[in-house]
């Protein structure tokens, strides 16, 4: 299951990333279980994060954050080139989503 956000939710966030520079890297490699260990930790400790994905195809790059959200019960953020930006709240918030 993953995660739902309205619209304005996600703008939200996509504003909130703009700065961040990706935490995780997916390598030629693909999703490995290393990989999804660091994504795992990595957005239990920000929350929102940015992704960089080196696969060349926009639908593996698609499959990996569908995987990425699946997994984790995440939402998708936005993907924009080989960028991959991820959302999940932690247990104490340090970001206040806006209600609608």
């Amino acid at each position: 299951m993953t995660l739902t956000l309205t619209s304005e939710q996600r703008r939200f966030l996509r504003a909130q990333a703009h700065n961040l520079n990706p935490v995780v890297t997916i390598g030629d490699a693909g999703l490995t279980e290393a990989v999804m260990k660091e994504l795992e930790r990595s957005i239990a400790s920000h929350e929102l994060i940015k992704v960089k994905s080196h696969s060349r195809d926009k639908a593996t790059r698609d499959s990996q954050l569908a995987e990425i959200c699946e997994t984790l019960n995440a939402a998708s953020i936005q993907h924009i080139g080989k960028i991959l930006i991820v959302y999940k709240p932690a247990e104490k918030p340090k970001l206040v989503l806006p209600k609608n």
